[in-house]
């Protein structure tokens, strides 16, 4: 568990991480939240929702690129010959 987190928290997956929850969080808050983000009544549970809508797509991405760093490391990113 280390050194997943150890990896996780490497300067790119960060940054890649953050890219992805900027565009799909925005994407999806407009989406699901556009109404009432333009009332300008928002309730504090729709800001917890709209968090989320951020936290989730920058949870699936640190996780996929994580998983695949491990898989290069262990040699599955290796071509056969």
């Amino acid at each position: 568990m280390q050194h997943w987190l150890t990896i996780a928290f490497e300067k790119s997956i960060r940054e890649r991480a953050c890219k992805v929850a900027l565009l799909i969080g925005t994407l999806l808050g407009i989406i699901n939240h556009g109404d009432t983000l333009l009332s300008g009544d928002i309730p504090l549970k729709e800001w917890v929702q709209i968090v989320l809508t951020y936290l989730v797509p920058y949870g699936v991405s640190t996780y996929a690129s994580v998983q695949t760093v491990r898989h290069h490391e262990i040699g599955g990113g290796q071509k056969s010959e």
